[in-house]
C-alpha cells in the first residue's frame, strides 16, 4: 500500500519541527553560563548557611594568626 506523497511531506516537516524544537531546548539546558549561574548558586546557597559561614570565619581567623605569628617570630 503507497502513501500519498503529500501525507510523506507533512510526516517530514512535522519530524523537521520537532526535532528543530528539540534541539532549541537542548542548547538552551546545556549553555555554559546556566552551569555558571546554577554553580553561583549552590555556592550562595552553601555560605548563607551559618554553619558554613561561622566556620569559614573561624579558619580564616586561626590562618591569619598563624600567618600573622610566622612574620613576627
Amino acid at each position: 500500500m503507497a502513501r500519498d506523497p503529500d501525507a510523506i511531506e507533512r510526516d517530514i516537516e512535522q519530524a523537521r519541527t520537532a526535532l528543530a524544537s528539540t534541539l532549541d531546548e537542548l542548547s538552551v539546558k546545556a549553555h555554559p553560563q546556566r552551569f555558571v549561574e546554577q554553580g553561583k548558586a549552590s555556592v550562595q546557597d552553601k555560605l548563607n548557611d551559618p554553619r558554613v559561614r561561622y566556620a569559614l570565619i573561624g579558619v580564616g581567623a586561626l590562618v591569619t594568626v598563624v600567618v600573622v605569628r610566622k612574620l613576627f617570630r
